[in-house]
Order: C-alpha cells, then structure tokens, then sequence
C-alpha cells in the first residue's frame, strides 16, 4: 500500500479510504469487521466515517457505523496511533431543534457523540459535512478552531462546498487566526466531473488542500454491474440511474476493454485506477460492502494508467457532454 500527505499536514493515509456509509445499512457488524480486518491487514490506515451514518435506515438513529468502527477497534485491540479516523458533523442527529447545523452549540454536541460512539479520545479529521447557511462561517470555525486546541480534533476539513465558500472559509481563518480546512471531500468521478473541476480543483490546488473523493465508483455505475435497459436490485439502484445516458454507457465499454487489454482488471478498477494517477486527489474513499468488492477495490492499487489510457478516459468523459 502506498501512502500520501494528507494536503499540508504531517499525516501520511493510504492511497485509498475505507468510506463506512454501508456499515448498519447494506453491511451489518459481522461482515464490516471482515472488511475492515482485511483494510488494516492490506495497510488501509484511513477511515472515513459521519455521524449521520446511517440514520435513514428504518430503526436506525445514527452513529451505527461510528459504533461499528469503535467496537471493531476495541475488539480486535487496533493502536489508535495506526489509524487515521475521519467523521463528520452537521446533519440531524437527533430530534431537537439544535442537533443538526454548524453551529457551536451544535459542534460541542457532536463531537463528544462521536468521540463516545468511536471509542477514542481523540478524531484525527474533524469535518463539516456541507455548508450550513444558517451560521456565520466564523463561529463554526470559531468552535472546530477551540477543538484542536482542546485537542479533541487534530486537522479540520469540510463536504460538498462550493468553490466560493470554500475560499471564503480559508480567508476566514486566516484573518481571524484559526485552524484552516485542509481536506475538502468533493463528489468526483469519472461521469461526475464538473462539479470538483470548473472551480473547486483551483481552490484546492492553490490552498494546497487534500482531497478525498466520495462516490469514486458512482454509486456503483462505475462497477459494470448496470447493463443498458436492465433493471438491477440494488440499494443505490436510484442514485446510479441518473448517470444512464449514451455518453455514459459508451464510456463504460471502452472502460471494459481497456480492463481487458491490460490483463483483466474490472470496470471499478481502472475507475478507482483514474482518480489514483490525479496528483491532485489523495485517497478516494471506497464502500465495499462484501469482500468480494473490498478485494476488487484494492486491486486498484496495483497497476497504473498509461498516458494515453487515460487520455482517452479524458475525452471520452469530458464535460460539457458532446
């Protein structure tokens, strides 16, 4: 397993996240302790989580996959000091009206839930989840700021903002002296480009920012499992249709050869494969939810793309459609 700094600060991740949305959702406790065994064992060092997951689930009320995270270090008697753990604050967490937002109430709130549900002392990236338009900027980064020197959290980070609330963020802190985002988690793959590249991956190139790719797999279009005109059972089935169009499936059989040609890797692979040779990206966060898709994942960290590999995955998925 290969390692990068996370954007300016002194940790060193794998190349690829175990993202945990699954846990207590389409993954129960047993087989997310055989995924995350097979993580650590394989040198997967960076776990990335939210308090939220997974609320939406019907007897769930959130923190399942914080539990499942805390509960499979303390079992398997993990070192805190091996793993880097990413959660993140903002949504609904409870039923009153200030467990959700970015507010400092709320801030305070949060993080001793998920330092309780994780089992540890301490979150080594503390991160908003998206904007909250409702708080000045200044107090949430007033409150994540008071954190890190309480030493509760270690590096900050933020989901899902826009290029200008982004910047707006990093001049905040700077004129006020506070702790900075130094990660940005974007929605970034192949067939989901613009949003991170128009404006956002300036942002985070300038600022020196690390980025932490969710839904790299396209919520599972990206896997090859999805045929044209064929329905499939799947929890994510929904999120994966908007991405059905002549472009897209033209993209996903070029993919398919080109897996072929270079000695049988899958669509996922050579998807994962993309983002990987981006210097710009440090880890994209994976979901798998067998071991049959851990196992498939990580065989994406074997292999390279050519520049003319991925020169004609470029075009084939550039932005705007053509």
């Amino acid at each position: 397993m290969k390692y990068r700094y996370l954007g300016r600060t002194g940790l060193k991740v794998s190349e690829i996240c175990m993202g945990t949305m699954q846990f207590g959702w389409t993954a129960g406790e047993d087989i997310a302790d055989q995924i995350l065994n097979a993580a650590y064992d394989a040198g997967v060092n960076f776990i990335d989580t939210a308090d939220v997951y997974s609320r939406w689930v019907d007897g769930n009320s959130g923190g399942e996959a914080e539990t499942i995270i805390g509960n499979w270090m303390k079992r398997n008697h993990i070192p805190r000091h091996q793993i880097v753990l990413a959660t993140k604050v903002r949504s609904r967490v409870g039923d009153g009206p200030n467990d959700e937002g970015l507010s400092r109430a709320h801030i305070y709130q949060a993080v001793e839930a998920s330092l309780h549900r994780l089992g540890t002392d301490y979150i080594d990236l503390y991160q908003a989840h998206w904007l909250d338009e409702n708080t000045p900027i200044q107090e949430t980064l007033s409150a994540l700021d008071d954190l890190v020197h309480q030493g509760k959290v270690r590096y900050i980070g933020c989901s899902n903002y826009s290029a200008w609330r982004l910047t707006e963020a990093i001049w905040t802190s700077e004129q006020n002296h506070l702790t900075r985002y130094e990660t940005l988690q974007p929605h970034y793959n192949l067939v989901h480009r613009e949003e991170f590249e128009r404006e956002l991956a300036g942002v985070c190139r300038a600022y020196h920012l690390g980025v932490i790719p969710y839904s790299p797999l396209a919520a599972g279009f990206l896997t090859g499992k999805y045929q044209k005109g064929k329905a499939i059972n799947s929890a994510r089935a929904g999120r994966a249709s908007q991405y059905s169009n002549d472009r897209n499936w033209g993209l996903l059989a070029q993919m398919e050869q080109l897996g072929k040609d270079k000695g049988g890797y899958s669509v996922s692979q050579i998807a994962l494969a993309w983002l990987l040779d981006d210097p710009l990206i440090t880890s994209p966060i994976i979901g798998p939810r067998t071991m049959e898709q851990f196992n498939d994942n990580l065989g994406a960290t074997t292999f390279g793309l050519s520049q003319d590999e991925k020169k004609i995955l470029d075009e084939s998925s550039r932005w705007p459609m053509v």
